[in-house]
């Protein structure tokens, strides 16, 4: 299953977290990428490394790294101390890989599954996050970072383009460089009976070179959760769009967990624009169940064929897609664990299976 393991060495702590559960969920998903190289690619986990007082004067340092079933993150995040009414500073340095199926992956099974595209994504970035005060029920942040993005093969080599010949990178060569000033700015209120949550996100693309990408790209995210007797209501609406320069891997992908059910990741579309409505309604059938019955819909708003290359008209994918279906929420004292039937507008089945904190 899984086991978590914390240890102080001086003043700093080391958290490990090992799940063998979330291979057994996945394998049931998604179709396999590659071949398994070794034993250590079978385990899903985390290591986080914390200093809360790294030169003596309070400075923090968290070194994390979390590894998936086909993808990986290492952050490194650096803080000074400073007053809480006073904006919040901290450097990251980040390295992201992940296959890219939502965009370049291949739709099978009548759009159920997704299958390896054979792109995947290895992104660094360094930069500066500004965290404001919180101010009533709102946050905001603002970060600037220089990304270096540079697109693989399941080899591990630099590939410029796709298996269809089309461009895979912005620029043409085999990676894209940007510096992207992010605002990000969230809300949130809660009573007994309900909550409200808003969040919007504005990124742009400064060209401080000729070759650099400029851009905007905009997304938000609303949700509202009402308490209906014993059931409770969940919608969503989510959105968004970029203008200017633009590569593939930063279209919208829409389908799979957390967008449309009962689609592939990726399966319905990506486009410049995309537009993803969620509503579920959950009711206890006991003290650690809960049912739940739910109705994803979403469409890149015939903006697939605005992306370079066009991959979504190439694979096939409708640009629009309706999923419902029931799902069972178990609780207990070792995580929360999620089971979800879904059913496409193509009549073809699918079934999510989830794993959270898990300890």
């Amino acid at each position: 299953m899984g086991a978590q393991k914390s240890i102080h060495a001086g003043k700093a702590k080391i958290d490990v977290n090992v799940d063998f559960t979330h291979k057994l969920c996945a394998s049931l998903m998604l179709p396999s990428l590659r071949n398994a190289g070794s034993p250590l690619s079978l385990i899903i986990g985390s290591l986080c490394i914390k200093h809360p007082n790294l030169f003596g004067g309070s400075e923090k340092l968290d070194v994390s790294w979390d590894k998936g079933l086909y993808d990986s993150n290492v952050s490194i995040a650096y803080r000074r101390p400073r007053p809480e009414w006073l904006c919040q500073k901290c450097f990251v340095v980040q390295h992201s890989f992940s296959p890219e199926i939502g965009v370049h992956g291949t739709p099978v099974d009548n759009f159920s599954r997704t299958g390896s595209g054979g792109v995947n994504l290895s992104r660094l970035s360094v930069g500066l996050d500004r965290n404001e005060p919180a101010s009533s029920d709102w946050r905001s942040t603002t970060s600037i970072k220089f990304e270096h993005v540079q697109l693989v093969n399941d080899d591990g080599r630099s590939i410029t383009r796709d298996v269809d010949g089309f461009p895979v990178t912005c620029s043409g060569s085999p990676h894209d460089n940007m510096v992207v000033l992010k605002q990000e700015s969230q809300y949130a209120k809660a009573n007994d009976h309900s909550f409200s949550r808003f969040s919007m996100q504005i990124e742009q693309g400064i060209p401080i070179l000729s070759r650099w990408l400029i851009f905007n790209k905009f997304k938000f995210i609303a949700t509202k959760g009402v308490k209906l007797g014993p059931a409770f209501l969940l919608a969503s609406l989510t959105g968004g769009s970029i203008v200017g320069d633009m590569a593939p891997y930063q279209s919208f992908a829409i389908g799979g967990l957390g967008s449309v059910r009962g689609y592939g990741e990726g399966a319905v579309g990506s486009g410049r624009s995309c537009l993803v409505g969620n509503s579920e309604l959950t009711f206890p059938l006991n003290k650690m169940l809960e049912g739940a019955v739910f109705l994803d819909c979403g469409t890149d708003l015939g903006s697939g064929r605005l992306v370079p290359g066009n991959p979504a008209m190439r694979q096939g994918k409708p640009g629009s897609g309706v999923g419902l279906g029931y799902g069972l929420r178990f609780k207990s004292p070792v995580g929360h664990f999620q089971v979800d039937y879904a059913i496409n507008a193509f009549q073809q089945k699918t079934v999510y299976f989830g794993v959270s904190n898990f300890i």
